[in-house]
C-alpha cells in the first residue's frame, strides 16, 4: 500500500487529479476532433472542488434539476443544461434563470412551463426529451427506453406543434456502452424523428457513453458525431458523466475486525450500501488493489460493511497474507456515482474526500461528522 493512505483519514475517498487530467484531454481531443460540445453530467460525478482542473476541457455540465444546475451556475460557470422527468412549479423559474438548455420530458411540461420560463430567461434554448425505442442497455434498471419507461416522449407522443417550437431534441439510451451502441440507437433515432431533425438547432446524445474505458473505439465516436452534423447542419451534444470519473480516484476503508463464521469476514468501517451502492444495486464486483478472486490467493476474506444491515457486503477477495486490524482495503475506480448517492444510512460517517493534486500535495476538502448526519434529519 502507499504510504499516502496510511495517512489519510478513513473511510477516505481519494481523487487523483493526474487521472481525472488523462479522462479530460481524451474527451477534448473528441471535441477538437468532431466538433462536438461535451458536458459534465453531475448525477454521475460531482466532485466540484475538482472543477477548476475540469473547467478549460468541458463546455459546460447537465442538470437534473435545481440543485444541479445551482451547483453548476455557481462552481462550473459554463452552459447549463436542466433537464427533469417533471418539474416543479415552484423551482421552474429559477432553474429557467440560471440555464442555458432547458429539456422537457413531455409536451405536456413543454405546453406548461416553456412560456414562463422564456420569460424569465430569453435567451433558454428549450427542447424535449425523446425516445427512440431502442437501447442495448445491459440491466433493465438502467434501461431508459425499456418498457414503460417514464423517460422521454416516443414519437407516438411527441405533439407536433410542441416540436416545431423546440430548438433541440435529446435522447439517453446508453448505460457505460460504446460507439457500436451509439451506432445502432442513432439509426433508431433517426427512423423515427428525421422529419424534425434538420429543424433544430441541436441534438443532445445524452450520457452512458464509456468512452474514457480501455478499448472505446473513439475514432468512430468521432467519425458518428462528425457525419450526423454534416448530415443535419445541426450542433451535437455528449454529457459523459462516469466516463470523466472513470478510473480516477478509489475508496480507502479499514479493517475493524475479522470475525469468521463459515468464511473468514473482515468488517471494514466503510459500507457497501451506504458509501457504494451500485456494487448491490447493478450488481458489480468492485475491485480491491492487491486481491484476487475468493480462493485464489492464499487467504479469503468476505469483506463486509459496518451497518446493520445483512447484505451489506463486498464480496468475497483473497489476499497473500492475513488480514489484521487497521489494515487498509483499497476499492479502485469509486469516483462515479459514489458521492452522489451516499447516504448516511445506519449513522454510518461519510467517507471524507481528498484530493492528491498534480504537484504532488494531498489535501483533505471535506471530513463529515455527527452534524452532517443529524442536519439531514429533524
Amino acid at each position: 500500500m502507499k504510504n499516502i493512505n496510511l495517512t489519510l483519514p478513513s473511510p477516505c475517498w481519494l481523487l487523483e487529479e493526474e487521472k481525472l487530467q488523462k479522462n479530460l484531454e481524451l474527451l477534448l481531443h473528441i471535441k477538437e476532433q468532431s466538433g462536438a460540445k461535451i458536458l459534465l453530467a453531475l448525477k454521475g460525478y460531482a466532485l466540484w472542488k475538482s472543477f477548476d482542473l475540469a473547467r478549460p476541457y468541458l463546455n459546460g455540465c447537465c442538470a437534473s434539476g435545481l440543485h444541479e444546475a445551482k451547483l453548476a451556475h455557481e462552481t462550473f460557470g459554463k452552459e447549463v443544461h436542466t433537464y427533469s422527468p417533471a418539474f416543479k412549479e415552484e423551482e421552474i423559474k429559477e432553474i429557467a434563470r440560471i440555464s442555458h438548455h432547458l429539456v422537457f420530458n413531455s409536451s405536456a411540461q413543454f405546453e406548461r412551463f416553456s412560456t414562463q420560463a422564456k420569460a424569465v430567461n430569453p435567451h433558454l434554448s428549450l427542447g424535449l426529451r425523446v425516445n427512440p425505442e431502442y437501447s442495448e442497455s445491459p440491466k433493465e434498471i438502467y434501461n431508459p427506453c425499456g418498457l414503460y419507461s417514464r423517460l422521454g416522449s416516443t414519437l407516438e407522443n411527441c405533439d407536433e406543434a410542441v416540436l416545431a417550437r423546440c430548438d433541440g431534441l435529446h435522447f439517453h439510451a446508453l448505460c457505460e456502452q460504446g460507439s457500436d451502441a451509439l451506432e445502432n440507437v442513432l439509426k433508431n433515432f433517426e427512423e423515427k424523428f428525421a422529419p424534425y431533425i434538420p429543424q433544430m438547432k441541436w441534438i443532445n446524445f445524452g450520457g452512458g457513453h464509456h468512452i474514457t474505458r480501455k478499448g472505446y473505439d473513439v475514432d468512430k465516436l468521432i467519425h458518428l458525431i462528425k457525419a450526423f452534423k454534416h448530415k443535419y447542419d445541426v450542433e451535437v451534444y455528449l454529457e459523459p458523466g462516469e466516463a470523466v470519473g472513470w478510473e480516477t480516484g478509489t475508496l480507502i476503508a479499514t479493517v475493524l475486525d475479522v470475525v469468521h463464521n463459515g468464511i473468514d469476514i473482515a468488517i471494514l468501517d466503510s459500507s457497501a450500501e451506504a458509501q457504494m451502492p451500485d456494487t448491490i444495486i447493478m450488481p458489480y464486483r468492485a475491485e480491491v488493489r492487491g486481491a484476487g478472486l475468493a480462493g485464489e490467493k492464499a487467504h479469503t476474506y468476505r469483506l463486509a460493511g459496518n451497518t446493520c444491515l445483512a447484505g451489506d457486503i463486498m464480496g468475497d477477495y483473497s489476499f497473500d497474507a492475513p488480514l489484521q486490524i487497521g489494515d487498509k482495503i483499497i476499492f479502485e475506480d469509486q469516483m462515479h456515482y459514489t458521492m452522489v448517492k451516499a447516504t448516511t444510512f445506519n449513522g454510518v460517517k461519510l467517507p471524507s474526500i481528498a484530493i492528491h493534486k498534480l504537484d504532488g500535495s494531498i489535501e483533505v476538502v471535506r471530513n463529515f461528522g455527527y452534524e452532517d448526519f443529524k442536519n439531514r434529519l429533524s
